[in-house]
């Protein structure tokens, strides 16, 4: 996707990853809108917006306002969500309230879900659009410590595979972005873990390969490209992996 241009969406666009995301799409000539809960200046965006992305009608009013203001959208990159609901003890991996759980879905899932309820209409009358999800390798793989965002993210992943089957054949295109260890605020809310086991990557590297995944037309995008290996043991035998992962658990356990 050419992106000189182009009008593109970051939501979370206010620092991490989702900043790096705006930096980098303005430097490919991009008009850019950041949007985010808090109302934070973003100098090098075109537009900046507040808005609470788990809500569906702030976020049809942002993509509104957008495109009134710097056209139809072409590229929209979901990028915002949260984390937390970490049983730090590890007494009950269902501890979280039902508070925690819809709000993670509401941010981790719903999100993705309103903005494309707002642009597949508009896409496909236009010929075509791309969506960039920020995921995690947690989608793929999953967290130790917290089902509240391995189960948020695995459906995120599943949301993005129907939109990709499901509107291929009008043009739109679907990227996940599933990183591991990000320095970013996100990562450094959480509990130790092994999210930072095969390196910590800035939000601007991971940016650039997420703009290079949308050069190419990627689906999947792993600027950790470990997770593909983890992909594959995984697939190979599952309870193997399974097993794994409960050893590789007991590393964080408090002894």
């Amino acid at each position: 996707m050419d992106l000189l241009d182009k009008t593109c969406v970051v939501t979370g666009g206010a620092q991490g990853i989702g900043r790096a995301l705006v930096q980098a799409l303005k430097a490919r000539g991009a008009r850019v809108a950041s949007a985010d809960v808090i109302a934070t200046d973003v100098p090098e965006a075109d537009l900046a917006l507040t808005c609470d992305v788990s809500d569906r009608d702030q976020v049809t009013a942002m993509l509104l306002h957008v495109e009134r203001e710097l056209g139809p959208i072409n590229l929209m990159c979901s990028n915002a969500g949260i984390g937390g609901a970490f049983d730090e003890t590890y007494e009950n991996i269902a501890f979280a309230d039902v508070e925690d759980w819809s709000r993670a879905w509401g941010v981790n899932v719903m999100a993705h879900v309103h903005a494309a309820h707002f642009l597949i209409p508009r896409m496909k009358a236009r010929g075509g659009g791309y969506f960039l999800h920020t995921v995690s390798a947690a989608g793929l793989l999953s967290q130790i410590g917290s089902s509240v965002y391995s189960t948020t993210k695995h459906a995120a992943i599943g949301f993005a595979e129907s939109l990709a089957i499901g509107h291929r054949d009008d043009g739109i295109r679907v990227s996940v972005l599933c990183p591991q260890g990000v320095a970013t605020p996100m990562l450094e809310g959480m509990p130790e873990g092994p999210q930072a086991g095969d390196g910590l990557l800035t939000p601007e590297a991971v940016a650039e390969t997420a703009l290079k995944g949308i050069d190419e037309e990627r689906f999947l995008i792993l600027p950790h490209p470990q997770v593909a290996d983890y992909m594959r043991m995984k697939l190979d035998n599952y309870d193997r992996w399974l097993g794994g992962m409960a050893k590789l658990q007991r590393q964080f356990k408090p002894s």
